[in-house]
């Protein structure tokens, strides 16, 4: 299992759009993908979920994953999440 934080950066948070690059992001691939607010565990494969985590400019989240691809996942999730959401 990896985890590294990440602080979203985007203006607007992670509404509808941005919630749904974020699941395209994790579905590419095959670990799972999980995202930590608030004590909450989200699954970043589920646009509903990462909707209902409503995370807004400026929270400090963590992605958690495990499985084969985990290291990649986690970076490429951190990056998107800090620099990929308009």
């Amino acid at each position: 299992m990896m985890e590294k934080k990440a602080i979203v950066k985007s203006e607007t948070g992670i509404h509808a759009r941005p919630a749904l690059s974020v699941v395209k992001e994790a579905s590419k691939f095959k670990s799972e993908v999980l995202i930590v607010k608030g004590g909450n565990e989200y699954n970043a494969k589920s646009i509903v979920a990462i909707m209902c985590m409503a995370a807004v400019k400026n929270d400090e989240i963590t992605i958690k994953t495990t499985g084969v691809d985990e290291e990649a996942a986690a970076i490429a999730m951190v990056k998107l999440i800090e620099e990929g959401l308009a």
